[in-house]
């Protein structure tokens, strides 16, 4: 069921309860399909996310000769059956390339581009081509790639060569897909490439190049690969998406009387952060079972309601919770307080999401100060719902929803639908949990 372009929450006093699978995460997704469509023979992806930025992935990579063909879908997500065309197989594409709304799209599959001989340009929606590129274009320069922009964003106009060259590269800013694109661009060097971060970041990467066959080396904060290592296909599930369920796992820590199960989901290390914040803040969370698939562990995160407290979040945990900075927000509102800084990031996310977030949950009678690197939330007051606009980013128009839970009226969310970027099926779960 697709997301409104508008929806109104209304306030769920009885709290929420019950079980829900969610989507195949987004991040994992994207990783499959990129190593996949390099790969020697055919990959079998269960669970691929449903999102419309994993469906931009899956399109840019037909336009560039990969054939996709989709098997199935169930509650787990989309099956997909991809054919690789071996490392530095790609063929030139007839026309543009179309990320839409995900800039995971277009900065990964830049690194793979940037080693193919031939020019490719990548666009993206408005909203796309209003976010920083430079960051991922510096390094593949110096890899030998040419990429024209317009100030550093999209479109980008990619002129990739066989003789891409290994670096060691350093970012200044922390980013999980600028470390994708230069390892990916790495992985068809003559040479080793490393990526030294700054602060470590989600390691879906890694563990995703060692399920298709290529040995990856990490130390502390830095991580290489040595070019020329062809890939194996494989069949592979992607486990749920702990960024969508952040929202569910929200909505119980938020409200008396709530306890929601969410099952088959992905706890990573690197992207549970959000569930130490949970518990830091009162919240009763309990995670089992120690299944893993292709490297990503997987389990079952029970969630109940506590009584809320104060936390802080610093920027050294930021790279943690990143995605799920929006809904936290929304947490605090349902009577905690949360100070975040050090996520400067947020401004150039499909919004910027720091002064959004403050718009729409003052709008809703919040107590919010912007801050130029996070935020401060302080959850004395009840929310009293209202009108307010998630600006065509899709972690606002859920953490809105999440937020207006706990309001002692209606909110009206205009853009609503931008939940189908990573969660088709958002609001009519909503509802479905509704105790």
């Amino acid at each position: 069921m697709a997301a409104p372009q508008t929806a109104m929450v209304q306030p769920a006093p009885r709290g929420m309860r019950g079980h829900v699978r969610p989507p195949g995460d987004k991040a994992i997704s994207h990783r499959y399909a990129l190593l996949a469509a390099l790969a020697d023979g055919r990959s079998d992806i269960r669970g691929y996310s449903t999102g419309g930025d994993c469906a931009s992935t899956v399109r840019c990579l037909r336009a560039l000769g990969v054939t996709i063909e989709e098997t199935g879908r169930d509650t787990s997500g989309l099956q997909l059956s991809i054919t690789g065309r071996g490392l530095g197989g790609l063929q030139p594409p007839t026309g543009l390339l179309d990320a839409g709304n995900s800039g995971s799209t277009m900065r990964m599959l830049a690194g793979i581009l940037s080693a193919h001989p031939f020019a490719t340009t990548m666009t993206g929606d408005d909203s796309l081509q209003r976010r920083p590129m430079r960051r991922v274009i510096v390094p593949l320069e110096r890899m030998g790639a040419r990429i024209g922009s317009q100030d550093g964003r999209p479109p980008l106009s990619i002129q990739g060569t066989a003789s891409i060259q290994p670096i060691e590269f350093s970012p200044e800013v922390p980013s999980a897909q600028v470390k994708t694109a230069v390892l990916l661009a790495g992985l068809h060097a003559n040479g080793t490439t490393t990526v030294h971060e700054p602060l470590a970041t989600r390691d879906h990467t890694e563990r995703a190049l060692h399920a298709f066959g290529v040995r990856v080396e990490a130390s502390g904060r830095s991580v290489s690969v040595k070019g020329g290592q062809r890939l194996t296909a494989r069949a592979l599930e992607v486990p749920g998406d702990v960024s969508s369920a952040a929202f569910w796992m929200v909505a119980a820590a938020s409200l008396p009387g709530s306890e929601i199960v969410i099952e088959s989901v992905g706890v990573n290390p690197t992207r549970t952060g959000i569930i130490d914040v949970l518990r830091r803040m009162g919240a009763d969370v309990q995670v089992s079972g120690d299944e893993r698939q292709a490297g990503e562990p997987i389990g079952s995160i029970r969630v109940r309601h506590g009584h809320l407290g104060t936390a802080v979040i610093e920027p050294a945990d930021v790279p943690g919770v990143i995605d799920e900075l929006p809904v936290l927000g929304a947490l605090a509102t349902h009577g905690g307080e949360l100070r975040v800084t050090g996520a400067q990031e947020l401004r150039v996310k499909e919004s910027d999401r720091i002064s959004a977030l403050a718009d729409g949950l003052r709008r809703m009678g919040a107590d919010i100060d912007e801050l130029p690197d996070g935020f401060h939330v302080r959850g004395h007051q009840r929310l009293r719902g209202g009108e307010v606009d998630a600006r065509n980013d899709h972690r606002l128009a859920m953490a809105f929803a999440v937020a207006a839970l706990g309001a002692s009226g209606p909110t009206v969310i205009h853009d609503a639908g931008a939940a189908a970027v990573s969660y088709p099926e958002f609001f009519s779960v909503l509802e479905s949990l509704r105790a």
